[in-house]
């Protein structure tokens, strides 16, 4: 991966606390995996940008090497990946999406 890819992402990932690279937008989704897991995060009221992969082919490619996750969506909170959309589903079906969102910190 291009260093300014990576720099774009880093960026990205630190810069907003919840965090969803997916194709489409939180208010247009492009596939249904996407829109399950805005879904999900609208559910918990959670707060969260969007990063519409389709939009940049770098960004695409470069997301899947930077968190080592072959898929799209994914989603990262606190500055930590935490999965894509079954991951993301498990969680939310635990309870442990809402402590994850609640916390302020991926530590806790």
């Amino acid at each position: 991966m291009q260093d300014e890819v990576r720099s774009r992402i880093d960026e990205l990932v630190k810069s907003n606390r919840v965090l969803l690279f997916m194709k489409g937008n939180k208010v247009f989704p492009s596939c249904g995996f996407s829109a399950q897991v805005v879904q999900i995060l609208k559910h918990h009221g959670a707060e969260f940008e969007t990063v519409n992969v389709l939009a940049d082919p770098s960004v695409r490619a470069g997301i899947k090497e930077y968190s080592d996750w072959p898929t799209i969506p994914q989603l990262y909170v606190d500055g930590e990946f935490v999965g894509g959309c079954d991951i993301i589903t498990d969680l939310h079906n635990s309870g442990e999406l809402q402590k994850l969102l609640a916390s302020g910190s991926s530590e806790s």
